[in-house]
Order: C-alpha cells, then sequence, then structure tokens
C-alpha cells in the first residue's frame, strides 16, 4: 500500500511540474500570439510524451540516486520528499510565481532523507566526467542552468536582430513557423528532462518493494508520468503562462524564438548527460536575457524576477522542511 501511495504522489508531483515546467514551454508562443492557446496545449502534450519516451532514462537515474536509503524503509523517505514538493507547486501555483519543481523534488527528498537517518541517507555524488551525480551534481546543475539561459537569450536575440535587420513583414510566417517548431522541440526537452524526475522516484520506489531488480524505468511508468504533465499544462498552466509570457518584459515574436531556441539547447544538453534542470528557471532566465539583448534591460520588470528569484532560493529549504514533516506523518500513520 505505501508503494502505490508513494506511485500516485508521484503522479501527482508530475502533474504540479505541468502547473509550472510543461507550461513554460509554451508561454513565449502563447504570449506572442504565435498559436492560440488550446493549439499549443495540443502541441505540448503530443511532444512532452514522446520526450519522456524516447530520450532515453539518465535523468532518472541523477534523481533515483539523491537518497541513500535501502530497502523499504526508501518507500516513505520517497513518498514524504514527493508530499514535500507537491505543497510547495501548489502553493507556488497559487501565487502564480513560477516556482521550479526540480528544486521542490530535491528539496523534499533531502528533507525526508535527514529526517529518517541523518545526513549518512544523502548521495552526495558530485560528477563522474560530464555526468553529475547525487545531490551535489543536480544542485550544480540547477543553479548554473539559469545563467546559461541568460547568456543565450541575450546572444540570440543580437544574432536574430542583425540576421533580420533588413527584413520585411514577409518574414513574420517563417517566424511564426519556427516558434512552432522550436516550441515543439522545448516540449520535447522538457519531456525527456522533467518527466524522468518522477520516472526516477517511481523506480526507486519499485526497486525499495521488490517489484523490480534493478533501478530501471517501466514503459506504463514512462506513459504515465507523460499523461500527467499534460494533463497539469491543460489544467493548470495558464497562471504560469502569464508570468512568463507577459509578466517578465514584453515579448514580440522574434523574441519568443530567441528565448524558445536557447532553452531547447540548454534542456537537450542537459537530458543528454543526466543532469536534472528546471525549465521554469531556464525559459524565465532565457526571457531576462531576451530583454538585455534587445537593449532594454530599464524595460525587464525586476520586481517579477526579483519574486521569482526569492521562490526558487527558498525552495529546496521549503520543501525540505515539508518533507521532514510529511515524513514525520507518514510513519504516524503506517
Amino acid at each position: 500500500m505505501e508503494a502505490w501511495l508513494a506511485i500516485a504522489l508521484a503522479l501527482a508531483y508530475a502533474a504540479t511540474n505541468g502547473f509550472h515546467d510543461a507550461a513554460n514551454a509554451i508561454a513565449t508562443l502563447v504570449a506572442t500570439r504565435g498559436a492560440r492557446p488550446g493549439h499549443a496545449i495540443v502541441l505540448s502534450a503530443a511532444f512532452n510524451l514522446l520526450g519522456s519516451l524516447v530520450i532515453g532514462t539518465a535523468v532518472a537515474t541523477t534523481i533515483a540516486g539523491i537518497v541513500s536509503i535501502d530497502g523499504r524503509a526508501a518507500i516513505g523517505v520517497i513518498g514524504a520528499g514527493l508530499a514535500g514538493a507537491v505543497l510547495w507547486g501548489l502553493a507556488t501555483w497559487l501565487a502564480g510565481l513560477p516556482s521550479s519543481s526540480g528544486h521542490a523534488l530535491v528539496g523534499g527528498l533531502v528533507g525526508a532523507a535527514l529526517a529518517d537517518a541523518g545526513s549518512g541517507a544523502i548521495g552526495w555524488g558530485g560528477f563522474d566526467g560530464w555526468r553529475p551525480t547525487g545531490l551535489v551534481g543536480v544542485l550544480v546543475a540547477l543553479a548554473v542552468s539559469p545563467v546559461v539561459g541568460v547568456a543565450l537569450g541575450f546572444l540570440l536575440t543580437r544574432l536574430l536582430a542583425r540576421a533580420l535587420r533588413r527584413a520585411t513583414r514577409h518574414v513574420r510566417g517563417p517566424i511564426r513557423g519556427a516558434e512552432w517548431a522550436m516550441s515543439a522541440m522545448l516540449s520535447l526537452s522538457h519531456g525527456a528532462n522533467d518527466a524522468q524526475k518522477a520516472m526516477g522516484v517511481i523506480a526507486a520506489v519499485l526497486l525499495a518493494d521488490g517489484r523490480t531488480g534493478a533501478l530501471e524505468v517501466p514503459l506504463w511508468a514512462k506513459l504515465a508520468c507523460g499523461a500527467a504533465l499534460t494533463v497539469g499544462t491543460a489544467l493548470g498552466g495558464w497562471r504560469i503562462v502569464r508570468t512568463i509570457g507577459r509578466g517578465i518584459v514584453r515579448l514580440r515574436q522574434v523574441d519568443g524564438l530567441a528565448s524558445q531556441t536557447g532553452s531547447t539547447a540548454v534542456i537537450l544538453a542537459a537530458s543528454a548527460i543526466g543532469a536534472p534542470v528546471s525549465t521554469t528557471q531556464v525559459v524565465a532566465s532565457s526571457v531576462v536575457g531576451v530583454g538585455g539583448g534587445r537593449g532594454r534591460w530599464g524595460h525587464v520588470r525586476w520586481s517579477v524576477v526579483r519574486a521569482m528569484g526569492l521562490a526558487w532560493v527558498t525552495t529546496v529549504p521549503a520543501c525540505a522542511a515539508l518533507g521532514a514533516l510529511a515524513l514525520l506523518l507518514w510513519r504516524a500513520a503506517a
């Protein structure tokens, strides 16, 4: 029973991830009127599911390595960590703040593991070549990716401005088509990276429960996590779309293309090496970079950026506290 409750919480986490991170894959497409919301949802749903199925499970393995607890005790720790992440995801969604689902999961798992067995329960890790491992590797990946997002948003905006400086209105159609293509790729990369976070904890639960003999993700888990992401995006993503697409800086279609292209490059590269990153952070930071690339740092709504930054900084400790509290409740109810 414990195992199925933990798996249900993993799918709930994937749905709240859809509220936040999956919505960002289509935020600039909708905000720049490149697509109607319904069409964008269909596009995101198809490519999120595809990404969760076809681009390996390296990120899932990295996430599963954060907690180092043997036996069935791991089920309660993982379930409590997920509960903390889900509660935080819902709270920040209600506030319209683009919070990092990746940070929330890491914080929840770490808090529950520390409450269960102290620091020895954490897989600290680091790096195996380019591949991040354990808590240290995950935190480095989460910290570096927004910086790269800002840089690519800035650079691509400058390059597109130079390439299109003599363009006429006839380029609007091709730019809109390119926006669609890059939104599809961004959704694909999101499915490859963020769906794997839920997959990783499901794989760890199945292993701890003795249902599998190795840390592997079954097909049904891939399909379920992809579907939960899609449902979350459809039901709750528009609060975050408004913040990312319109709240940071006013975007044109060419700006949306620059943001989508830079974000896709960061997230696909991270997925290839098994680095869990936050689509929310990468897309939001790339939008800030776009504002700078247009020479309009003053037009960036820094109050919104500061609010998002505060949410990102507080996510890990807040979710750690929620995960620890959830573990106490989990043990009391067991």
